[in-house]
């Protein structure tokens, strides 16, 4: 795995981001998708250690196209600027919360979660946030997780969600529209020689918060 070559794609092909230069470099691109996969393959090994329902997934199951959807975007170019794997035990189309990680020059990220859970789903996660508060607060209050994760979900109501009260004291964990956590990382971090280790070690971290997003998944479905 050699992940110079992957941020070096990624920044030709951020300055490129046109068809005519991607069909011309097309081998780059194959080359730097599949350090992503090798790259992908020692990260599972790793998560598998401490997480055993990510043994035998295979990195190509874990990974998105290139080919970005412009219908409904203003912004027309054709091609991402990052890539992406989500090792997930349910599939990286699942609800249940897996392991993501992100390369793009300058916003590189590890994170996870219940991305746009549907409604029901999402109220059923407040609900088993309300009723285990002390359980989830031991969870994401600790601090070898929020050191690296310290916010709980991208978007959040102003109120109080509806059937919760609006004085619960730790209202802002109901408030999440999702329910998942980021961990923004510097380039360095992915170019030191222990980062395969250093990964692991934030991902194992993030495991009792997606055994707890998980759990409440199972019961749902």
């Amino acid at each position: 795995m050699n992940v110079p070559v992957i941020f070096r794609y990624l920044k030709d092909l951020a300055a490129n981001n046109n068809r005519d230069w991607f069909n011309a470099h097309r081998d780059a691109y194959e080359t730097a998708r599949k350090e992503f996969e090798n790259l992908l393959t020692a990260v599972i090994a790793r998560i598998s250690l401490f997480d055993e329902t990510i043994r035998g997934i295979e990195a190509k199951d874990c990974t998105y196209r290139i080919y970005r959807d412009t219908r409904f975007s203003e912004d027309k170019t054709p091609y991402k600027i990052h890539m992406g794997g989500y090792i997930n035990a349910k599939g990286k189309k699942s609800n249940h919360c897996g392991y993501y990680l992100h390369l793009q020059p300058d916003n590189c990220l590890l994170a996870g979660g219940s991305y746009c859970p549907p409604p029901a789903l999402l109220r059923a996660l407040r609900q088993a946030v309300y009723d285990n508060i002390d359980e989830f607060r031991s969870i994401v209050e600790d601090p070898a997780f929020s050191c690296y994760f310290p916010v709980i979900g991208e978007t959040f109501l102003k109120t109080a969600p509806k059937g919760f009260p609006k004085d619960f004291p730790y209202l802002k964990y109901l408030q999440c529209k999702e329910y998942t956590v980021n961990c923004s990382l510097p380039d360095s971090f992915f170019l030191a020689p222990d980062f395969l280790d250093q990964t692991a070690k934030i991902f194992c971290q993030m495991k009792r918060f997606a055994d707890f997003v998980n759990y409440t998944i199972d019961d749902f479905e």
